[in-house]
């Protein structure tokens, strides 16, 4: 009940999306690449998210027995968020781009140009080594597959 969800795809996400904002009446999305990466690094220039240090914040391959752990057992970053570095990838709104170069300016979701075929993760995961972990590194997966190490975090839309 308090580990990360696991296992879904970003279509999986795109669907519950649509339910749970049907139900509660607010508006939820999954956060642009620039807002994951703001929101990770807590207000600061760290190499993880949270620490300079990853035992202090990541779950990984050296101490996460490649299994999704409680959230919260690792310290948190400057915005008091826990788990976004390790533990399990995050999938994020944008489509891939293979570098920062043309990106929006005000954090928005980046289309122009994108890669839509392929989805951006950010975070790391239990199963991977630590540079994985760190706040800039950036994956991709299809919007289809459903990995373990695969989950997400979302934003609320205020109105």
């Amino acid at each position: 009940d308090d580990c990360p969800i696991e296992g879904v795809s970003w279509n999986d996400i795109q669907d519950y999306i649509k339910k749970l904002s049907q139900k509660t009446g607010q508006t939820y999305r999954l956060p642009t690449e620039a807002e994951w990466e703001y929101a990770c690094r807590g207000g600061k220039q760290q190499k993880y998210c949270g620490s300079d240090d990853v035992n202090a914040v990541a779950w990984y391959d050296k101490n996460g027995d490649k299994k999704p752990h409680p959230v919260g057992q690792k310290a948190a970053n400057g915005f008091g968020l826990h788990d976004m570095s390790g533990s399990v990838y995050e999938w994020v709104q944008d489509g891939w781009h293979s570098n920062y170069q043309g990106a929006p300016s005000d954090g928005s979701e980046w289309t122009a140009g994108a890669d839509t075929s392929h989805r951006v993760l950010r975070g790391g995961n239990v199963n991977l080594n630590a540079r994985n972990s760190r706040a800039a590194d950036r994956n991709f997966h299809t919007p289809d597959v459903r990995a373990g190490s695969h989950g997400f975090r979302l934003a609320r839309t205020i109105p």
